[in-house]
């Protein structure tokens, strides 16, 4: 746990096709007092998202499998639900915040702990 615990504490959707990594990034997150939710695709990050009201950021893989990669899914979110913040992370592409929808946060893979937490901070 960092020694500065985060301030507030929403309610976090993880979207990543690496299992490893996905479970990584959530028990970080949980480490760090945040509730986490998970999702393998973009689709099913979609369908957790129209089932419930409560999320506030979405950390969210570039490359996935499926029709919606990550920046198309931030860019849905962006559009239909405006108050969740976007956090974005890739190993193969290196993006710039002003390359994402909303204000959205960049972290490179592979990322450390502290560097996802002072994303979420930043994007909310």
């Amino acid at each position: 746990m960092s020694p500065h615990p985060a301030a507030f504490s929403p309610v976090v959707l993880v979207v990543e096709d690496e299992t490893l990594l996905r479970i990584l990034a959530v028990d970080f997150l949980e480490d760090e007092g945040f509730t986490v939710l998970e999702a393998g695709t973009a689709e099913e990050a979609w369908l957790i998202l129209e089932s419930r009201a409560d999320i506030g950021v979405l950390f969210t893989d570039v490359n996935m499998p499926g029709e919606m990669d990550g920046l198309a899914l931030a860019a849905r979110v962006a559009e239909r639900w405006p108050h969740i913040r976007l956090v974005v992370t890739s190993r193969r592409q290196g993006l710039t915040s002003d390359q994402l929808p909303d204000d959205g946060q960049f972290v490179q893979k592979p990322y450390r702990q502290t560097q996802i937490v002072t994303a979420i901070a930043h994007a909310a």
